[in-house]
């Protein structure tokens, strides 16, 4: 891998099918923030998740617990700031930038979407998409696509770690939601498809911006 190839941080083969996938994504989080705009009570399917889910307890209430604080601020802050050293050690801005701006936009998204949406949970509480599912799925996606960029990994090779660890992460995060009662399934899944939309959209501006100069 030559160095300008290895500064990329979205790899050409991998652009048409995360692009598909994106577009995908970014249609689910339009048709379900139409379902549930303004709304204040579970849909059929999060009802039926929630019978499945109910009465998790300890030790898998203890990993949920665990898993939210990754998307709290000191969690977040921490996993970040340590994705952002490991690449500026490796000499690597431009993925260092990645990680912030990957990360931050797909939290940003969802952030703005509960004001647009305007679902509701316990209350007042602002709910669709989940911000914590869309910010670990962001970070899993960064890091597998960064992984995937400096291994050379063909098209197939590299959607499958890049999508796997997207569901993974999201899938982990989403579930932790869901048995604390933060979130219905379906904000999960918004915010789950909110960061498969947003951060291969910010990979490509950042090869964009960066040029071959970093």
């Amino acid at each position: 891998m030559n160095g300008a190839s290895a500064a990329v941080v979205l790899p050409s083969v991998l652009r048409v099918g995360l692009v598909g996938i994106a577009g995908l994504a970014a249609v689910v989080v339009v048709v379900l923030g139409a379902l549930f705009a303004g709304d204040g009570r579970p849909g059929g399917t999060d009802a039926r998740v929630w019978a499945v889910v109910d009465g998790v307890v300890p030790p898998r209430r203890d990993v949920a617990l665990g898993l939210d604080f990754l998307g709290e601020p000191v969690g977040a802050a921490v996993l970040v700031l340590v994705a952002v050293v490991g690449c500026l050690l490796l000499r690597w801005p431009r993925a260092a930038v990645f990680v912030g701006v990957g990360v931050g936009a797909a939290v940003g998204v969802a952030r703005l979407l509960k004001f647009l949406v305007g679902r509701t949970i316990h209350g007042d509480n602002l709910s669709f998409p989940s911000g914590h599912t869309a910010f670990l799925t962001a970070f899993a996606l960064v890091a597998a696509l960064l992984v995937a960029g400096r291994l050379g990994l063909g098209r197939a090779a590299g959607l499958v770690l890049v999508f796997g660890a997207g569901l993974v992460a999201g899938a982990a995060m989403g579930w932790a939601q869901v048995v604390l009662d933060a979130h219905y399934p379906t904000d999960a899944l918004g915010g789950w498809c909110t960061a498969l939309a947003v951060v291969p959209v910010v990979a490509w501006g950042v090869d964009r911006v960066g040029g071959s100069g970093w």
